[in-house]
């Protein structure tokens, strides 16, 4: 139950004093909807305003605050903008220039020969100086503006002054909370108590210190809960599964090509996992073309052994299908029955594939989210395998394991590498295992960077390639053209194509019906195409060796994770394979730095540390943790400074301080509520 000391912060902002319905609906837009949320919307920047009554050139570009006296109205038209001529205490002429509003509006605001005090940025117009849109102070209506001003996120209707009130009605509700930092830590850092913190970066006084303290607070909050979660997870019983090899023994020996060293080594600990009672938790992570998909299956045909059954659960229909076929493909005539159930399954072959899971005739189910909907039962589910783990949500993730009797062993996967930093804040309560080679006879991938106006080299080299029998891949960022003629776009490039190379050309985006889309890919894989044009739902689970080529038009729309994953989906045959990146003219700072780097390397872990720093870790694995809560305050470079202390900090408390239990912890689970990390935490609920 939540501390009663936190309940003022958890009141919706209707609460605070002058906020309508108008008002929490235009909050809403900037998901604050409880006092709590403003406390944590925390200023961007601040205005510095310089207090003058004489403006000189040494003022231009900066923001002022300055008595000036209206002279004259002018007005070309009636779309042209308003400009009152003004002059300062020292007689310095000034524009003061307004669009959309009128010389009668001007009069009621700016009456000529009344001083008022203006506030806004002064600049220079050709010889004149002018302030656009100022601020208007009119005599006896409102206090003049600070001339340092916190400035704030905002939607439309809600002003900055507005803004920073509602944030202080919210800061008059924060109490003064017990100190859940360990000693050493604060004074180490010189850290402020939490309200104090929250008070100067509110003000941006202290600002590095005050919201260093904050982020920490944050990341120790997230820490603590993925540390309670192993050690409830730890604590139950599970099931021991221990591998006999009748299975897993045929499926090595029968591969064509000998385990990598790291595929060994993972295959260890994994069939070491499940061999234990307690319940495996355990995160794995490989480069795209390393291997994954294999030891995934050796340890659901363990599971299999022991007399229990698996799912692997996709995020996409096409990823399900695409480890449907290949896992049938890679058993052979083991007798290991495979299926596979999606949204699209229906009527009396879906109540039969129901049926048979819940009797045990199916051994490894395939799917979507659709594998853990309320229908779906298990005869005995051991292992449950979790693609592209970064696409699902915790609470996703424990429907699926709730389908076991005892807590099932959990292999998460994914093919973006995850910097450290992020491992321990998203997966901080998982074991690792890191693939970290290729099988033999993968070549480097040689990636090119290409101007877009060089497109009919590139068309004309792809003719060449289609005619020696080779195929590839032609992906866009967009599925259709927009208003603004923009031709990046799959739909009209898949046209373009096909009136140079015909009915060679097929076509696949997320809009297509799922049927439409599996017999596009099904004639690709089987040569029957030779060219694909698709948008990035072949980022992950498509696998054609005979694809080497890969040209990825508008690469600089695309974030270093996804240029990646879509490069992995050549170079998975013995073949050379090359990647042409196809840039626009007018290119960021970053996008040069991002193309450049996947230029000169084809380690997706060196590029995923990269794309931290590039992009920040909402956008690091190409997409947002669905289900799981964002962080608010600890942005990515806090996070990769002070998360491994945060860790070190919740393990004292855990193993020294006495846990929840301690003078420490229950100032811990304030804390834990405070972020809301106390859902599913079990010794939370007990204690």
């Amino acid at each position: 139950m939540r501390p009663a000391i936190l309940n003022p912060l958890f009141a919706e902002t209707a609460s605070l004093k002058g906020v309508g319905s108008a008002l929490v609906r235009q909050l809403a837009r900037l998901k604050l909807h409880r006092a709590l949320d403003l406390l944590f919307h925390l200023p961007v920047m601040a205005i510095e305003r310089v207090e003058t009554d004489h403006l000189d050139e040494s003022l231009v570009g900066r923001p002022v605050l300055v008595t000036l006296t209206p002279a004259r109205y002018d007005q070309g038209g009636p779309r042209s903008p308003l400009r009152v001529r003004a002059i300062d205490a020292g007689g310095q002429w000034v524009d003061l220039v307004f669009f959309g509003q009128s010389a009668s509006w001007a009069r009621t605001k700016l009456p000529l020969n009344l001083p008022r005090r203006i506030a806004g940025k002064l600049d220079r117009y050709g010889q004149t100086l002018q302030i656009s849109h100022p601020e208007i102070m009119t005599p006896g209506a409102g206090a003049t503006p600070p001339l340092r001003e916190p400035v704030y996120p905002l939607t439309e209707g809600v002003t900055n002054r507005r803004m920073a009130q509602l944030t202080a009605l919210a800061l008059e509700r924060a109490p003064a909370l017990p100190e859940w930092i360990e000693p050493s830590v604060l004074e180490r850092h010189g850290w402020p108590a939490w309200k104090v913190a929250l008070q100067s970066a509110h003000a941006l006084l202290g600002e590095g210190t005050a919201k260093d303290r904050l982020a920490y607070d944050e990341l120790l909050a997230n820490q603590l809960a993925l540390l309670l979660v192993r050690r409830d997870t730890r604590q139950r019983k599970g099931r021991a599964l221990a591998a006999t090899g009748a299975l897993t023994t045929p499926l090595l020996t029968a591969l064509p090509w000998p385990l990598t060293a790291a595929q060994r080594r993972v295959i260890g600990e994994i069939t070491g996992d499940m061999a234990q009672a307690t319940p495996m938790l355990r995160l794995l992570q490989g480069d795209v073309g390393s291997g994954k998909t294999l030891v995934a299956l050796n340890a659901m045909l363990a599971a299999v052994e022991a007399g229990a059954q698996a799912a692997l659960l996709a995020p996409t229909e096409i990823l399900a299908r695409q480890h449907h076929a290949s896992i049938t493909r890679m058993l052979g005539s083991l007798p290991v029955r495979v299926e596979i159930l999606t949204g699209r399954d229906k009527g009396k072959v879906r109540r039969d594939r129901l049926d048979d899971l819940a009797m045990g005739r199916i051994h490894i189910l395939i799917g979507t989210h659709a594998i853990f909907q309320d229908e779906v039962t298990y005869h005995d589910l051991g292992l449950v395998v979790v693609d592209e783990q970064h696409r699902f949500g915790v609470a996703q993730r424990l429907l699926l394991t709730a389908k076991a009797k005892v807590p099932p062993h959990l292999l998460a996967m994914t093919a973006t590498p995850i910097p450290r930093s992020l491992a321990l804040t998203n997966y901080g309560e998982m074991d690792g295992s890191q693939i970290d080679e290729l099988p033999p006879g993968r070549s480097p991938i040689e990636t090119r960077v290409t101007p877009v106006e060089r497109m009919d080299e590139v068309i004309d080299g792809l003719g060449r390639h289609l005619a020696g029998g080779g195929q590839a891949y032609w992906v866009c960022p967009l599925v259709e053209g927009s208003e603004s003629g923009d031709e990046a776009a799959a739909e009209l490039r898949a046209t373009m194509l096909r009136a140079r190379f015909g009915a060679n050309v097929g076509l696949v985006h997320g809009r297509m019906k799922p049927a439409e889309k599996d017999a596009v890919m099904a004639d690709f894989a089987a040569g029957t195409l030779g060219l694909l044009v698709a948008t990035t739902v072949i980022e992950v689970g498509v696998d054609v060796p005979n694809a080497t080529l890969m040209i990825i038009e508008a690469a600089e729309r695309f974030g270093l994770a996804q240029l990646h994953q879509l490069r992995g989906r050549v170079g998975r045959g013995p073949g050379r394979s090359v990647c042409l990146l196809l840039r626009g003219g007018d290119l960021s700072e970053t996008a040069k730095a991002r193309l450049k780097l996947m230029r000169e390397t084809n380690d997706g872990f060196s590029i995923a540390e990269e794309d931290l720093k590039l992009r920040g870790a909402g956008e690091i694995l190409g997409t947002r943790q669905s289900g799981d809560a964002a962080f608010r305050l600890a942005d990515p470079e806090r996070t990769a400074k002070l998360v491994g202390m945060a860790r070190d900090d919740a393990r004292l408390l855990l193993d020294r301080d006495g846990g929840l239990e301690g003078p420490r912890g229950v100032a811990a689970r304030t804390l834990l509520y405070l972020f809301e990390r106390d859902a599913g935490v079990a010794m939370l609920r007990s204690g």
